[in-house]
């Protein structure tokens, strides 16, 4: 299972590339995160997007503006991401715990046949 984590939002007052208005213009920094049985972990990749709820468009790098630009850098370095550490479960450490055990009681049986 996937789910996405919303690091930073933030308004804009520039003009929309498309619509021209200056009050519609969002941006989102998102990451994604892994889910599974045995355990969770981020990518390392942030997904940006610039969102005009005026015009209900999407707008691309192509489209934007120099201003658009220079917000963009200011509010990428506001982005702290999720750490790409991969965290184990609970079950993966009763596992590795169990998988301990029955080796030391092979090692210990073999040891005690000779």
């Amino acid at each position: 299972m996937i789910t996405k984590h919303i690091l930073h939002t933030a308004r804009l007052n520039n003009n929309c590339p498309e619509c021209f208005d200056t009050e519609g213009l969002e941006f989102t920094f998102t990451q994604e995160e892994k889910h599974s049985k045995f355990y969770n972990q981020a990518s390392k990749e942030i997904d940006e997007k610039l969102y005009c709820h005026t015009c209900k468009n999407i707008i691309y790098p192509v489209n934007w503006t120099e201003d658009i630009e220079r917000v963009y850098q200011y509010h990428k370095k506001q982005v702290h991401p999720v750490s790409t550490s991969m965290q184990l479960k609970s079950l993966t450490h009763i596992l590795i715990l169990a998988g301990i055990v029955v080796i030391a009681a092979v090692v210990f049986l073999l040891w005690n046949a000779n």
